[in-house]
């Protein structure tokens, strides 16, 4: 049986979920979705310069699972960058 998941604390609502690169068609573009709870991870360790430490007790989990979606949120937005991919955020 599978433990059930931890509810994530998040302070954040974005105003903007959408971003894609500039001269190129929405037609043409694949996207990438970036969850809320890796958008807040990016906020509080990159924006807020918490270490991983206090992110997580902000968001009520543990270390190792900050760590596993900051690995998960960084990738997307490196593969989102490098590859020309848009950039949703799914706002739930």
């Amino acid at each position: 049986m599978v433990r059930p998941a931890k509810p994530r604390k998040i302070c954040f609502n974005p105003e903007v979920t959408y971003f894609k690169p500039r001269a190129v068609p929405m037609s043409s573009l694949e996207e990438i979705s970036l969850e809320m709870d890796e958008l807040e991870v990016l906020r509080l360790c990159d924006c807020e310069d918490l270490d991983q430490k206090e992110a997580a007790i902000k968001m009520k989990i543990s270390q190792s699972t900050l760590q596993r979606i900051l690995t998960s949120a960084r990738k997307k937005l490196s593969e989102a960058i490098i590859n020309g991919k848009a950039i949703k955020i799914n706002n739930k």
